[in-house]
């Protein structure tokens, strides 16, 4: 797959990333290790679901997968807020680049839903 046939929602997830895990590496210690590792680990699983949706050809699963993983990285998000881990910025930036993406996800599914397909 080169960069330019890379689904969207791949790219972005690459791009949240890339700006997450600095943002991460700033948490305090104590979170840093719990928290923080199941943020990355739970965002890492998202694209490894992605990119297996991009490469198979019922794509349904995978989406739905990397779509409740997202979910689960959106309230851990949000409870790394109210627990003061992150700053308020911080934290309306990384909510938005997180709602982003799952729009996509959710585009895509909608796109590569059978039930769409016959209507």
């Amino acid at each position: 797959m080169t960069p330019a046939t890379v689904p969207q929602a791949v790219q972005s997830c690459h791009e949240v990333l890339r700006w997450l895990i600095p943002q991460l590496d700033k948490f305090p210690r104590v979170r840093r290790f719990t928290l923080g590792e199941r943020i990355e680990t739970g965002l890492l699983r998202v694209l490894e679901l992605l990119v297996e949706a991009a490469y198979s050809r019922n794509k349904d699963e995978s989406l739905r997968r990397a779509n409740l993983a997202l979910e689960v990285v959106r309230h851990l998000w949000r409870l790394a807020h109210e627990l003061n881990v992150i700053a308020i910025r911080q934290y309306e930036h990384g909510a938005q680049l997180i709602d982003d993406l799952g729009r996509q996800i959710g585009g895509w599914l909608r796109s590569h839903s059978p039930t769409q397909q016959n209507p």
